[in-house]
């Protein structure tokens, strides 16, 4: 990305939480960990970094460059708290358009989270995410499809896919804990660094990341409905394209502190391809 276009198109000073870097690999339980057990390791730093208007780059921003893309894609949906809906509704919406997207043989929808704001929130929907980080990592992004695809896994792990969440604005304007996404050619792998997520049934694992000022974020304000923002959480390909996105929600100091709690949803999905659809 040209550092001279960049650095002409409007931008913010904001504070993004970093993992301390001291050499182990933090955890987080997802539920009530044993007596004496602390809910999550790890100690975060936040760090003053230059986040960038992306709507000045969409036309030019792609998934397989950087990491993300924003499109234009109003939903049929309108009740984004009902589950049932969602599943039968917005799943299929997603995959056709992340086949759109991608070019990808196979698209599947496997979950998705509502979140609103603390002030708002109901029970069963999680607050915004305030640390930077990747959804999936080398380990368990293949883990993921075998513990989903079960017989099927196997054969699907021999060709490409690619993680890939559809995050969408639920309520509109965004105006607080607006989404920083980070463009992948500014990462380094010494900069991820794999923390476990620790579930009742299973261990999951992430990346946090440690602060380098090498990163270039980004963020689109103001996301309205009709907008869907593309983050790639893993790529298996490595063949030089993005193959993921640091991301994080954070606090935009142009915004008032009584802005109304941010609403979203995000779509997970797995974009599978074949010899014949390598993607776009």
């Amino acid at each position: 990305m040209d550092s001279t276009a960049t650095s002409q198109i409007r931008q913010i000073n904001a504070p993004l939480n970093y993992l301390v870097r001291t050499g182990e690999h933090p955890y987080s339980y997802q539920y009530e960990p044993p007596s004496g057990v602390p809910l999550r390791s790890g100690q975060y730093v936040a760090e003053t970094v230059t986040v960038r208007d992306g709507r000045a780059l969409v036309d030019t921003l792609s998934l397989d460059r950087h990491g993300f893309e924003l499109r234009t894609h109003p939903s049929a949906v309108t009740d984004f708290t009902d589950d049932d809906a969602i599943r039968a509704a917005y799943y299929p919406e997603i995959a056709q358009l992340v086949r759109d997207a991608t070019g990808a043989a196979r698209v599947l929808v496997f979950d998705h989270n509502v979140r609103l704001g603390a002030a708002a929130r109901p029970d069963g929907i999680r607050e915004p995410v305030k640390r930077v980080h990747n959804d999936y990592t080398e380990t368990s992004a293949p883990q993921r499809i075998r513990d989903l695809l079960g017989d099927e896994a196997e054969a699907l792990l021999r060709h490409r896919y690619a993680f890939i969440n559809v995050w969408r604005p639920i309520r509109e304007p965004v105006l607080s804990s607006p989404l920083a996404v980070c463009d992948a050619q500014s990462v380094a792998p010494d900069d991820m660094i794999p923390s476990e997520l620790r579930y009742r049934d299973r261990t999951g694992e992430t990346y946090a990341f440690a602060y380098s000022p090498r990163h270039r974020w980004f963020y689109f304000p103001k996301m309205r409905r009709s907008e869907a923002l593309f983050l790639k959480c893993f790529d298996s390909a490595t063949d030089g394209r993005a193959r993921l996105t640091a991301h994080t929600a954070f606090d935009d100091p142009t915004i008032p502190a009584d802005a109304p709690p941010r609403e979203s949803i995000e779509a997970r999905t797995i974009a599978f391809f074949t010899p014949d659809s390598t993607g776009r």
